[in-house]
């Protein structure tokens, strides 16, 4: 049984909801028909039966987290806020989260530098002792830094012990050749842009078993979550992604710069960490607007110093020392 929470309205739309998201028509088989467990003061409750999908993320998507729901007048709220998940759907993290917190750091600028260059910003980061360094999600194979240059440039300097992250996102037909090719040139961990690649790529690299962790960038996912009237609660999209196999999961931040409240993120994170049957942990990612001066702070308003990481971004760049210096001061911060 796959239970589903949606804010609703008008809550006698329900039925509605149901059909809409199983047969199609009242007088479908019986077998495939959601119940509706509970609906009143603006919200409803859905058990689907789990054979209606199975762990098919693209189906899923196509009817819990943005079905065609949204393209109907009759609602005139329709958010999906909490999934109860039956055990054993997904195989989720490769990795176990980490027991502690972590240092990372993004490539910039996104665009524009050769591969030496971008390994000279990851050899910086990684003396600054930072445990992670990824590329930009808007990076990824053009002419001036292919991604199999980029790789081999980075692994030639970076030190062990720090893991470079190489975004293999693009054409969906390579997508597992490019992720395990970068592992091979020595990649510590690849990450894929999942909201602009399809959730199921997430799946995908999950099951090809590369052996290195996997980052999921949530751009994207704005387009769900930021919506009042329709869309998905933040913390039902970082559980998700979490069971689809990502091993790094981005959770906004508790700064100004990013759109999550403190009580959103709060959420992700709990959405990373919650105990699961057979399901890993996985690490909750700060990143937007952090950088030294309130790395610290993310990880008080966190709660937590298990399996979270602040990520340094264009903030960090700007720092008086440079990125070596501002990864440096944030080690010193957090620890």
């Amino acid at each position: 049984m796959i239970r589903a929470t949606y804010e609703l309205e008008p809550p006698d739309a329900a039925r509605t909801l149901a059909i809409l998201e199983s047969t199609g028509v009242p007088n479908g088989p019986a077998f495939v028909q959601p119940d509706v467990v509970a609906a009143g003061d603006g919200r409803a409750v859905l058990d689907f039966p789990p054979g209606n999908w199975g762990a098919d993320v693209t189906l899923l998507v196509s009817s819990l987290l943005a079905g065609e729901w949204a393209d109907l007048a009759v609602f005139d709220r329709c958010r999906l806020v909490g999934v109860e998940w039956p055990p054993g759907t997904f195989a989720g993290p490769a990795f176990e989260a980490p027991d502690r917190v972590l240092v990372g750091a993004i490539v910039k600028p996104s665009l524009g530098l050769r591969p030496d260059e971008v390994a000279e910003t990851v050899a910086a980061v990684a003396r600054g002792g930072a445990d992670i360094v990824k590329d930009d999600e808007l990076l990824g194979d053009p002419d001036w830094c292919r991604l199999e240059e980029r790789v081999s440039a980075v692994a030639a300097v970076v030190p062990p012990g720090v893991v470079y992250t190489a975004n293999v996102t693009g054409p969906a037909d390579s997508l597992v050749e490019r992720a395990r090719r970068a592992v091979e040139l020595g990649a510590g961990a690849v990450m894929v842009n999942a909201f602009a690649q399809g959730l199921d790529s997430v799946r995908l690299l999950r099951a090809a078993e590369l052996g290195v962790p996997l980052f999921v960038h949530r751009v994207g996912a704005a387009l769900w979550v930021r919506g009042e009237r329709l869309g998905v609660a933040a913390a039902v999209i970082a559980e998700f992604t979490r069971l689809c196999g990502a091993d790094y999961v981005q959770v906004g931040s508790f700064t100004s710069k990013v759109a999550d409240g403190p009580d959103e993120v709060r959420a992700q994170i709990e959405a990373c960490h919650r105990p699961l049957p057979g399901v890993r942990s996985a690490t909750a990612v700060l990143g937007g607007g952090v950088g030294p001066d309130n790395a610290a702070e993310q990880i008080v308003h966190a709660g937590t110093r298990r399996g979270v990481m602040v990520l340094l971004g264009s903030a960090a760049y700007a720092h008086p020392g440079g990125i070596e210096e501002a990864v440096r001061a944030t080690v010193e911060a957090i620890r």
